[in-house]
C-alpha cells in the first residue's frame, strides 16, 4: 500500500524511537498495526462492493456487446459465402470454357492439317 522498502522502515522505525522513546516506542507499534489492519478492511471491503456494483452490468454490458457483433457479423459471413461460391462457380465456369475452346481449337487443327498437308504415300507414288 505504502510501498516502501526494508531501508526506509528502518529508518522510520529509528526515528519514532529517538521521538517517542524507548517506553512508548511498543505501544505506537502496536496502535499503527491496528490502523492499518482496518485501513487494510475497509479497503477490502469497499472494493468487493465496487466489484458487485459494477459486476452485473458489465455483465449485461458484455452480453449485449457480444449480441451486437454476433447481429453484424452474420449478414457479413453470409455475404462472404456467397462471394466465395460465386468466385468457384465463376472459376469452374472459365476452366470449362477454357476446355471447350481447347477441345474446339484441336479438332480444328487436326482437321486443317489432314486436308491441306500432303500424305507421305502420295508423294511417294510416281504418277
Amino acid at each position: 500500500m505504502f510501498n516502501l522498502s526494508g531501508s526506509e522502515i528502518v529508518v522510520i522505525v529509528l526515528l519514532a524511537l529517538i521521538v517517542l522513546g524507548p517506553e512508548k516506542l511498543p505501544e505506537a507499534i502496536r496502535r499503527f498495526g491496528r490502523v492499518y489492519g482496518e485501513l487494510k478492511r475497509m479497503s477490502t471491503g469497499f472494493q468487493s462492493e465496487f466489484r458487485n456494483a459494477f459486476d452485473e452490468p458489465m455483465r449485461e454490458f458484455r452480453e449485449t456487446a457480444q449480441l451486437t457483433k454476433d447481429a453484424v457479423m452474420r449478414p457479413m459471413n453470409e455475404v462472404r459465402d456467397t462471394i466465395k461460391e460465386v468466385g468457384k462457380d465463376a472459376e469452374r465456369s472459365f476452366e470449362e470454357a477454357s476446355r471447350t475452346e481447347g477441345d474446339r481449337t484441336a479438332a480444328t487443327e487436326s482437321s486443317t492439317d489432314s486436308t491441306t498437308a500432303p500424305d507421305a504415300d502420295d508423294e511417294a507414288k510416281p504418277t
